[in-house]
């Protein structure tokens, strides 16, 4: 042991440290997913597979290590999913700078999910970051105006054509309305998510997008982001996070901008 730490490198705590972190930040990432339940699925394989060799199993030795042996690109499969949403949050830009022109889009988008919660009125706000939303903007109608409650409010309203599908907002304006959105698969959802919230965390599982929900029957203001959905919030609770969410993200693009200013300097 003593001669082990003689020899330990600065490089090797560092190394050592990095492997740690990576790991906690997945099991963050994971946890409360269904990202969970196929690692356990895996870690079971894994065992048996060295079960069966220390029992003397060749048969089913063989078949697990054939299985195993392209355990890589079965993670890429399993997960491809969870990985995109991954990198995105690695490098992860903001859509918008959370200058005065961005916190009164946002402060429009609160006060349109209050009203649509008021006056019982379900609502599907999704805004675009990083990752661009084309793909989702084909199924729906052409906007084309700047945000604002009242445009919202009329979108929304019951008797509106495009009522039911959502609306994204994107450079900074409503960009199309009726959009239909990819429905979350997810078994530790809520039973009691309805459609519209089962679409908000669907285009988050696959997108960096921001998705606001109004629920039509309860009147409660949900938030979904990176696959998770936060429900029951009020507008100062619903403001903070949309603040702290653009704020958050200029931060970490400044830092960036600091880190190789100061690089290029050296």
């Amino acid at each position: 042991m003593i001669e082990y730490l003689t020899t330990l490198r600065w490089q090797d705590v560092l190394d050592i440290l990095l492997v740690a972190f990576i790991i906690y930040e997945i099991i963050l990432f994971i946890r409360g997913t269904r990202a969970v339940q196929m690692v356990a699925g895996l870690a079971i394989l894994v065992v048996f597979y060295f079960m069966a060799r220390e029992v003397g199993l060749q048969t089913l030795h063989w078949l697990l290590g054939t299985f195993l042996s392209s355990f890589f690109l079965l993670v890429v499969i399993i997960f491809q999913d969870d990985i995109r949403r991954a990198l995105m949050q690695v490098g992860r830009t903001p859509f918008l700078k959370a200058d005065t022109a961005t916190l009164q889009i946002l402060e429009e988008v609160v006060r349109s999910a209050v009203s649509l919660s008021n006056k019982g009125i379900g609502g599907l706000i999704a805004l675009e970051r990083e990752a661009g939303l084309k793909d989702y903007l084909e199924s729906g109608v052409p906007i084309d105006a700047r945000v604002s409650r009242e445009i919202l409010l009329s979108i929304f309203y019951p008797t509106s054509p495009i009522h039911d599908g959502a609306v994204i907002i994107r450079n900074g304006r409503i960009s199309h309305a009726g959009c239909f959105l990819p429905l979350s698969t997810n078994p530790f959802l809520s039973k009691k998510l309805g459609t519209r919230h089962r679409a908000a965390v669907g285009l988050t599982e696959h997108t960096d997008a921001v998705v606001v929900v109004v629920s039509e029957e309860t009147g409660t203001i949900s938030v979904a982001i990176d696959g998770k959905i936060t429900r029951d919030l009020d507008a100062a609770t619903l403001r903070n996070m949309l603040q702290g969410i653009w704020s958050e993200a200029k931060d970490s693009k400044q830092w960036w901008k600091k880190l190789m200013s100061t690089k290029i300097k050296t």
